[in-house]
């Protein structure tokens, strides 16, 4: 089965489906910070040392494959999908990921809805920059709402994988604004912090995974998501 091709003119690796046999991965990064993305959008990231500052979770040999990662959730018409198809699953109409040197580039449409998603580091930031552009193809106005996910990593990746009574009972957040300051001491020393931001003012926030994925729930279906709706916006046509 194919699964991809080369694009020689732009330099890309082209991914015709998210169902590789196994993650396929690029890497982004400058002089001190990296991140690992998939052709899902799973992945993660971290600052200079990727076990001792690790900033995202990712659970390794996990079922299913390749999570965490940094996912978009699109509600729309009772129909819930993401650009990179992880990890809700929802068939898309049409999907593409394009890695290229130094970026990854989702390209998916569901039900005349289009996502353009881009992810890069840029150089001299420690930081990574996820553009999401979405577009109505139908002709007709849509209402649809858009979440966005990530896990934070308690800083030592090892301890993070298998100190379960420390990581379902610790972890120290700041809101102000459209930002989520993730402040959790790493061995007591307070002399960092991650952060989580969007350049829109946002409608709500949960800083527990619990509530946001509801009780007994999973991030395939999580209960905010279901939910968001609700809150959802007036979306002509053409619009971005």
């Amino acid at each position: 089965m194919k699964f991809g091709h080369f694009d020689d003119v732009r330099k890309e690796y082209v991914i015709s489906t998210p169902q590789t046999p196994l993650p396929w991965i690029n890497y982004l990064g400058n002089e001190a910070f990296f991140s690992l993305i998939s052709n899902t959008c799973g992945g993660y990231s971290f600052y200079k040392d990727a076990k001792l500052l690790r900033l995202t979770r990712y659970r390794y040999n996990n079922v299913p494959a390749d999570t965490n990662g940094r996912y978009y959730f699109i509600h729309h018409n009772g129909t819930v999908w993401t650009p990179g198809w992880q990890p809700v699953k929802t068939p898309l109409d049409t999907y593409e990921c394009r890695h290229g040197l130094g970026y990854s580039r989702f390209i998916s449409t569901k039900n005349g809805i289009r996502a353009d998603l881009t992810a890069f580091v840029p150089l001299g930031e420690s930081c990574e920059v996820n553009r999401l552009v979405l577009c109505n193809e139908t002709g007709e106005n849509q209402t649809l709402s858009l979440s966005s996910y990530v896990e934070f990593c308690f800083w030592n990746a090892v301890d993070d994988a298998t100190n379960f009574q420390r990581n379902l009972s610790l972890g120290e957040v700041e809101v102000v604004g459209s930002t989520i300051y993730h402040k959790t001491e790493y061995r007591e020393r307070r002399s960092h912090y991650a952060y989580y931001t969007v350049n829109a003012a946002i409608d709500g926030f949960d800083t527990d995974r619990d509530v946001f994925l509801g009780a007994y729930g999973s991030v395939e279906n999580p209960k905010a998501v279901r939910e968001s709706a609700r809150a959802g916006g007036h979306f002509p046509p053409g619009h971005r």
